[in-house]
């Protein structure tokens, strides 16, 4: 057993060119260390409001019109960002969206909603798209600030209660199916069935 710990220390300490295989090793392990701590620290920083209305066509559009919601000022001071309802909290599905975020900048460089008027012309398409997320994922962002389990139906008025009983607990409809249009305006909705 001492010999092969002694053959093991020889192989680590050994040059393979020019540097040792215990030097290689605990640099890559240190190498990873800091790209992860960079990685990490990356999708944190893209995570915030202030980077996502960094791009004038949020602020001036979609931004302007949280600031109206009860998600962005309330009475209780409990505020609503950006990646609260747009992105997934836990990392998984967290590195998901950020992929398929990375789609939307193709807008961004284009230049396809870059105006107020091509904003509001796409206006249906892209809320039709963040609907349809949302349903696929049973409203997962909704969800991870309101708990169904702590809904007090009481304080609800008649027809909140009656729907969150009926639909919510038995998942024939999510949050997004009812709350279209909670933090943003609802586009032009000509021609869809229910509107």
């Amino acid at each position: 057993m001492w010999s092969a710990a002694k053959q093991y220390w020889r192989v680590l300490t050994r040059p393979s060119v020019h540097f040792s295989l215990g030097f290689l090793t605990f640099g890559g392990f240190v190498a990873g260390i800091m790209f992860w701590g960079g990685f990490n620290t990356a999708l944190e920083i893209t995570n915030t409001e202030t980077f996502c209305v960094g791009c004038h066509e949020m602020r001036e559009n979609v931004f302007q019109e949280l600031k109206s919601t009860i998600h962005y000022t309330n009475r209780s001071g409990v505020r609503a960002s950006c990646p609260d309802c747009h992105v997934p909290h836990d990392w998984t599905n967290k590195i998901a969206r950020k992929i398929q975020a990375s789609s939307e900048v193709w807008g961004k460089i284009f230049g396809t909603i870059d105006t107020r008027e091509k904003f509001l012309a796409k206006r249906r398409e892209l809320a039709e798209r963040e609907w349809a997320r949302l349903k696929a994922n049973d409203s997962l962002e909704c969800r991870n600030c309101h708990g169904f389990d702590y809904m007090d139906f009481t304080r609800q008025s008649p027809r909140a209660a009656n729907a969150h009983g009926t639909f919510l607990a038995s998942a024939e409809k999510t949050c997004i199916d009812c709350h279209k249009g909670i933090a943003h305006e609802l586009p032009d909705m000509k021609g869809v069935p229910g509107w």
